[in-house]
């Protein structure tokens, strides 16, 4: 996600402004990537020693950073696909979901999403 220091998407109204801080468009964009199919799980940015860590649910949010952009918002995903799928149409899926969950949600263009592989992973019976 953005750092701390990244200003929050700002919507000016009639009757006031709508702020989102990237922090709420990263864990709208976890919820809906986990939810698409050959997804595994979301992974930490950057790799340690050349291994993924996957992240656990309440902190999927740390595989997504996202940037304000002109016009928009561009979405880098961070995740974990499952041994078998083919990674391109399951990255392809994933960012037509998260540009669909996204605008729908937040009301703010998807300039671009960005899908980063960190690793492959069996799923267990």
């Amino acid at each position: 996600m953005a750092s701390k220091s990244t200003p929050a998407l700002v919507q000016a109204r009639q009757w006031g402004r709508v702020e989102v801080f990237p922090a709420a468009v990263g864990a709208i964009v976890a919820h809906a990537a986990l939810r698409c199919y050959g997804i595994s799980g979301m992974a930490a940015r950057g790799l340690r020693d050349g291994v993924a860590e996957l992240l656990r649910r309440e902190n999927s949010d740390r595989g997504v950073e996202v940037v304000p952009v002109d016009g928009g918002i561009s979405i880098d995903v961070f995740v974990i696909v499952q041994y078998g799928v083919r990674i391109s149409e399951v990255a392809h899926n994933l960012q037509e979901t998260v540009r669909f969950e996204t605008e729908r949600s937040v009301g703010v263009p998807v300039i671009q999403v960005n899908v980063n592989v960190q690793g492959v992973r069996e799923e267990r019976r």
